[in-house]
């Protein structure tokens, strides 16, 4: 098993930037794959972005292509995603995911995720 726990969140105006954090525990951290997903008030939780395990192969929202990157430092059990020119539209709570078999933009199919963390975009 794994627990993640996500940090970085804020407040931050149309165009800036914000890091978010995914630390998790568990030596075998580096089998899973990890996805970014959010929920704005009132809609679905959609995805993000994920970042295989073994494969280190990326994955991105077509919302988000070009303005978010999503990386991880296996030896510090940790999976970031930087998030540039932030948009309103980018405000919701943010949620880290992992598992070691997954489809990469399916929430359902990941069964360990973090607590959330809220990032607001101001026009």
């Amino acid at each position: 098993q794994v627990q993640v726990v996500e940090s970085g969140g804020g407040l931050v105006q149309a165009g800036g930037s914000l890091r978010l954090s995914c630390a998790a525990s568990g030596r075998t951290f580096n089998r899973y794959t990890v996805g970014w997903f959010r929920q704005a008030p009132g809609k679905e939780r959609e995805f993000v972005a994920a970042r295989g395990g073994s494969s280190g192969r990326t994955y991105y929202a077509d919302s988000v292509k070009g303005r978010f990157t999503i990386s991880r430092d296996n030896a510090k059990n940790t999976v970031f995603l930087q998030m540039n020119s932030l948009k309103p539209e980018d405000t919701a709570v943010y949620y880290c995911a992992a598992d070691t078999s997954v489809v990469v933009d399916s929430a359902k199919t990941y069964d360990y995720w973090g607590q959330g963390t809220q990032v607001t975009v101001s026009s």
